[in-house]
């Protein structure tokens, strides 16, 4: 018999850790090769790690939500014949790590509440992670009371969610909304939430995983970025008549179906080299100058959550590309086959709220991006037509574009340049273009 070590594999350049979600296997089960072990999940998504090798599960080295980082051995299977590898203890009994996504709610938090002095949890007996020193040090919970936690982790170990649950119960949020007062100092004041009366006909469910971490990153998006917006109406009649007439041989030639998503998608990766200032992020008071244009491309979920998933170098991609790129993303997205890597190094982002028949939006930041742009609901309205024998009504396909960007280092000039320049592109489209 021989040890195999299953590790926590590579998921993207960007992608660091992940957090084990659920053991599909117990110590003492057969597993085949290419069978799904454990579900993870990173800040973003969630996945499988299968093993590479046929045998028998014999040892579980992380509990579900223990933080693995890339490359630890997370369980060791007892295979046939070969040589045994050697198990390192010491990788293996590691400390939890907090998550991205919660990082950027925690900074939210600390500057709401700087003044609230850290528990002393070097004279605690007990183990507690980062994370759950960092919840209790912002919501500013004693030693005294941290220890009254009945812990739900491994050896009664409190975790992030067991803290939570504490928190809710204490009617205390932990993403503490912040106001400016109008004080002489200027300083950040707390504004805590009025409890909710609860009656018999209320029911209280609790947020999922990637629901908890939209809620942190739209709220830390909202307090980190001026948000304010620019919109247009754009002319699509001429778009809307050439798909009609090239979808079915489109689909026939390609095996892909052309929605309008690909050619909005096209003309904003145009209008992005044009302004390149929108290609950019921000790092305390450094601006970054993105090289790549990867668009984001905003999909709703079967369960009703939200997940963006990027098109690398979408400026490189001609239409038939570009529309593959969009289909595969959207498909992947619907079936929660989306690897780690598919949702990283975004540079700008793109919605498409008309899907569900809004007219305009105004989308809130996905942050370090300085902007995002709101497709609207394609609709046919009476319009002035103008000609060179005169001026008449007439019908047209028309469609909002709603640009929301980050005042803190894009202007209004640029803002709606960039998306007038859209617009441009899109009403200037060829009837008479190939793919």
């Amino acid at each position: 018999m021989a040890k195999f070590e299953l590790k926590l594999p590579k998921m993207g350049e960007s992608v660091a850790e992940a957090t084990v979600t659920n053991w599909l296997k117990s110590v003492g089960e057969k597993i085949e090769a290419d069978e799904a072990v454990l579900e993870i999940a990173t800040d973003k998504v969630d996945s499988e790690v299968p093993s590479e090798v046929s045998g028998t599960l014999t040892e579980i080295l992380f509990q579900v939500n223990d933080v693995v980082k890339v490359g630890q051995t997370i369980a060791i299977i007892e295979t046939e014949g070969g040589a045994s590898t050697p198990v390192p203890v010491a990788e293996a009994k590691t400390e939890f790590t907090s998550t991205p996504a919660v990082e950027e709610v925690l900074k939210t938090v600390e500057v709401a509440q700087a003044a609230v002095a850290p528990a002393d949890f070097k004279s605690s007996d007990k183990f507690y992670s980062p994370l759950v020193k960092n919840i209790a040090t912002a919501e500013g919970i004693s030693l005294a009371e941290l220890e009254s936690i009945a812990g739900t982790g491994k050896d009664g170990r409190v975790t992030k969610e067991d803290i939570l649950k504490h928190l809710a119960i204490r009617q205390k949020p932990f993403a503490t909304s912040v106001t400016v007062q109008p004080t002489t100092d200027n300083r950040q004041q707390t504004t805590q939430a009025v409890p909710v009366s609860v009656n018999g006909g209320d029911e209280i469910v609790e947020m999922d995983r990637m629901r908890k971490l939209i809620s942190g990153y739209m709220v830390a998006s909202v307090q980190t970025s001026a948000h304010v917006q620019s919109f247009i109406e754009v002319d699509v009649t001429n778009i809307v008549k050439w798909r009609d007439r090239v979808k079915n041989a489109f689909e026939q030639r390609e095996g892909e179906k052309l929605t309008f998503t690909p050619i909005f998608m096209e003309a904003v990766a145009k209008a992005l080299k044009d302004f390149p200032g929108l290609n950019i992020s921000v790092d305390g008071d450094f601006i970054i100058k993105r090289k790549n244009i990867n668009l984001g491309m905003a999909a709703a979920l079967p369960n009703g959550n939200l997940i963006v998933p990027v098109i690398k170098n979408a400026d490189q991609l001609n239409l038939v590309g570009m529309a593959k790129a969009v289909n595969d993303l959207g498909n992947r997205a619907k079936a929660g086959k989306l690897k780690p890597d598919d949702t990283q190094g975004g540079t700008y982002t793109v919605t498409n709220v008309g899907t569900f028949g809004s007219v305009f939006g105004t989308p809130i930041i996905n942050q370090p991006q300085v902007g995002i742009l709101a497709l609207g609901a394609i609709r046919k309205v009476p319009a002035v037509i103008e000609t060179p024998e005169g001026d008449f009504i007439g019908i047209r396909q028309k469609m909002f574009l709603s640009h929301s960007y980050d005042h803190r280092v894009v202007d209004g000039a640029l803002g709606g340049s960039f998306v007038k320049r859209v617009a441009d592109y899109l009403e200037a489209f060829d009837v008479n273009r190939e793919y």
